[in-house]
């Protein structure tokens, strides 16, 4: 039975109990489950500090990316002073780039273990938004699991947002274990994307609640842009291209898990995949479930799926609650640390379908730092997801900026992701499957299949140029594209 033994507060009156310099543990896996009520009261009272004269502060660490009322309100009274490990937020990329908020971009799969062990110091509060908590400590997560199991375990004190939002059902769905450390670690248990090896509920020492704050609030989730011509022709390349290593016997009759990042061109693939009269219905183990994912769900063609977070649209959710007997068996909602495990996602062969910013002529894909210096969002799971896949897929618009930017390009500013995890690269001019070749015929492949025309002749010619070796490069040269852009607004040669 729910518990009344733990002290009611306001956000208000909880934003009271955190100190300038907290390092402060929030619930989040993109906006799903992310704590709103306490950050928003947060932020008023570091403005109202602030103009004071007084200092306030706070280290944020979530899951992952998290909603307008943290990230964006946060950054909005600058009460940031170092946040990690993965943001999508306007104001808060912006207080990144100025320098004003240290970032500590990671792989998502190695915050739990970075928080257990230490790394960022002490973890003083915890604020994690549940459906509901028990007088001996069970915590009922609602729509993400992210690292919250671990931020309870950890942290000296913690804040529930008691959320009457989500249905308390969606806690049936969770999945929740968190690893031994090691050196005694056992590998998991998990044969299956849809095997259940843990609890439905986190758990926490009933002694570090100092309060529960009442809420009754969606998460606060973006729309996904209708597809185009250019999201579906990408959908079009990796549907042909899957098809035809199902046939040619390179992925089994049954299909492998899909994993599938974040974003509208992600969420057209898996579209595509459902589609797709060639494809069998498939299962998914993979961080985030998308829209597209959630229709396929509902249709029978995804059998199920293993996941971290749910984000769904607004009547998503509601057909979710309404039909919680039939997804209650074909959702599982794990910590990240499971989610994105580099052992399961190995064992389980999974099939790895992300998004780059940039790809160079050799492979090695930038999913982070436009022109090697300003951060977007950030790697989240896909370095977890990429480096283990039995096939490891990145796409991306050829252009961007109505062609004014060439993400092909001769060198990649940043790499996240080197030639040895990238198999294959695919835009909507085409597919280019790099397995077996060595880097000339990566570069010529990638140039004559990916490349947009109007950059095709220019990046042709610097192959050509470049200096003999192993890897062809020209030093002199390798960035003019990114130079040219930094001096006319345009990469076009």
């Amino acid at each position: 039975m729910p518990s009344n033994a733990f002290p009611r507060l306001t956000a208000e009156e909880a934003a009271e109990l955190i100190n300038h310099n907290d390092l402060v543990a929030m619930s989040g896996f993109t906006a799903a489950g992310a704590a709103k009520a306490v950050p928003r009261a947060l932020a008023k009272r570091a403005t109202s500090l602030h103009e004071e004269g007084k200092p306030f502060q706070i280290r944020v660490i979530t899951g992952a990316s998290t909603g307008e009322s943290l990230d964006d309100r946060l950054a909005e009274a600058d009460a940031v002073s170092w946040r990690a490990p993965y943001q999508s937020s306007r104001a808060m990329r912006q207080k990144i780039n100025e320098g004003k908020v240290a970032f500590v971009d990671m792989h998502l799969s190695h915050v739990p273990q970075s928080v257990l062990f230490g790394f960022f110091g002490d973890v003083n509060v915890a604020v994690i938004e549940a459906s509901e908590v028990t007088e001996d400590g069970k915590v009922y997560l609602t729509t993400s699991i992210g690292a919250s199991p671990t931020f309870l375990k950890c942290a000296d004190k913690v804040i529930i947002e008691l959320n009457k939002r989500p249905s308390r059902r969606i806690s049936d769905m969770a999945d929740i274990v968190i690893p031994e450390p090691p050196p005694h670690r056992p590998a998991l248990s998990l044969q299956h994307p849809l095997q259940r090896i843990g609890k439905n509920y986190a758990e926490v020492d009933p002694r570090k609640i100092i309060g529960i704050v009442e809420t009754d609030e969606a998460d606060e989730l973006g729309g996904f842009a209708d597809s185009d011509e250019i999201s579906e022709a990408i959908a079009g390349h990796v549907v042909r291209f899957l098809s035809k290593e199902l046939a040619d016997g390179r992925i089994p009759p049954q299909f492998l898990p899909l994993q599938s990042g974040v974003g509208n061109v992600a969420n057209a693939v898996t579209k595509g995949m459902g589609d797709s009269p060639d494809i069998p219905d498939f299962v998914m183990y993979t961080e985030v479930l998308q829209s597209a994912a959630f229709d396929l769900l509902q249709s029978g063609r995804l059998r199920g799926a293993s996941t971290c977070a749910l984000t769904l649209k607004p009547e998503q959710m509601l057909d979710l609650a309404d039909n919680m007997n039939y997804f209650s068996n074909r959702l599982i909602l794990r910590p990240q640390e499971i989610s994105n495990n580099p052992a399961a996602v190995r064992q389980l062969g999974v099939i790895a379908l992300n998004t780059a910013l940039e790809a160079d002529i050799y492979g090695h894909a930038n999913s982070t730092h436009v022109c090697g210096n300003m951060i977007m969002n950030g790697i989240g799971g896909s370095g977890d997801f990429a480096r283990n896949a039995y096939l490891s897929v990145f796409f991306c618009p050829s252009v961007a900026k109505g062609g004014k930017i060439s993400t092909i390009v001769p060198m990649c500013t940043h790499v996240d992701h080197n030639e040895h995890s990238v198999q294959v690269v695919v835009t909507e001019q085409g597919l280019a499957d790099l397995r077996g070749l060595a880097p000339q015929a990566r570069a010529e492949m990638i140039i004559e299949k990916c490349a947009h025309p109007d950059y095709r002749g220019y990046l042709k010619q610097y192959l050509k140029d470049s200096k003999n070796g192993h890897i062809r490069h020209d030093l002199d040269h390798c960035f003019d594209l990114h130079k040219r852009l930094a001096e006319t607004g345009s990469m076009l040669p």
